[in-house]
């Protein structure tokens, strides 16, 4: 299929009022946020870029989307040529009926998604569900000799030794699972709190923005119907993470969690962190499955510090 890209004009528009935070971090002059969408094998991607230098392409995790990085895409800017993607079904990208929804196959699109810009080479980022995606994308480089994929950071990433997620998951794509997880994300507004409350360990700590910020996918892009998709494969993709964590040791690692992780817990951490060569894990501490919206000062440093340290 003919790659098509096109850019919203001028500086980043914001979805919504809620957007605004995006806009007052990152003045004009500095480096401008830029609005892309791209149309790939399965579907139309929105995504954001900013920045110069090595490129970093950001994976978000369940239910969230390019949104998740308002408040680290103008400090990393300044280190990378930053892209932000919503993955196709999240956030404000479109995906048809039938998309290939597990790990693999997202993994599968992120690299396509670098194939279409072009990318010599890149970094990859992912966040709990999107720290998996990022794992299997390097497994895949692995497999494939393809050795653009220079460095991983991964951000409390479901794995196979998360007891938590384990259990959640499989109850959630239960018939009274599907009626609690439906309900709460999709229908009831006033139980919105409760399940962005349970991502931070200090619900004072929760962004003004959030709430609104991530309904937005749900009302307009049936963000609840993908995020169930996913879970549908959530078991058999843990399996296969475990089986291709061998095939990635030698990428420079950055693990990266929150000490109050209620989602994806921090015990899981050393299994994982054992699987690399070249690694180095940073715990926030008081912090939970959100670090960068938590602990976005903390988060950036640690972030920019890996990319200054761990080879040009």
């Amino acid at each position: 299929m003919p790659v098509k890209a096109q850019k919203t004009a001028g500086k980043y528009r914001p979805e919504s009022e809620m957007d605004k935070s995006w806009v007052e971090q990152n003045p004009v002059g500095t480096y401008p946020i830029e609005e892309h969408w791209i149309d790939l094998a399965g579907g139309r991607m929105r995504y954001l870029k900013a920045g110069s230098g090595r490129p970093l392409i950001l994976v978000h995790g369940l239910m969230g989307y390019s949104f998740s990085w308002r408040f680290s895409m103008p400090a990393l800017a300044a280190y990378a040529t930053v892209y932000a993607i919503d993955n196709l079904g999240a956030g404000l990208s479109i995906a048809p009926e039938g998309l290939d929804c597990t790990v693999r196959g997202t993994a599968e699109r992120v690299l396509e998604f670098a194939d279409a810009m072009g990318l010599a080479e890149f970094d990859l980022l992912g966040t709990s569900h999107g720290g998996g995606v990022a794992i299997m994308a390097a497994a895949l480089c692995a497999e494939r000799h393809d050795k653009r994929l220079r460095r991983l950071i991964l951000v409390a990433p479901v794995n196979p030794w998360s007891a938590h997620g384990k259990r959640l998951a499989p109850f959630l794509v239960t018939p009274l699972g599907s009626i609690f997880f439906r309900n709460t994300i999709e229908r009831w507004r006033a139980l919105d709190y409760l399940w962005l409350r349970r991502l931070f360990s200090d619900g004072a700590k929760i962004p003004p923005d959030s709430l609104d910020g991530y309904r937005i996918p749900v009302l307009r892009n049936h963000g609840f119907r993908h995020a169930s998709h996913i879970l549908q494969s959530w078991t058999a993709d843990l399996a296969e993470l475990e089986a291709v964590l061998p095939k990635i040791r030698d990428y420079p690692t950055l693990l990266v969690w929150g000490t109050k992780d209620r989602a994806v817990q921090l015990q899981s951490a050393e299994p994982l962190r054992q699987n690399f060569n070249d690694v180095k894990l940073v715990a926030f501490d008081g912090v939970g499955h959100l670090p960068y919206e938590e602990a976005p000062e903390e988060f950036n440093q640690a972030l920019i510090e890996f990319l200054n340290e761990s080879g040009k």
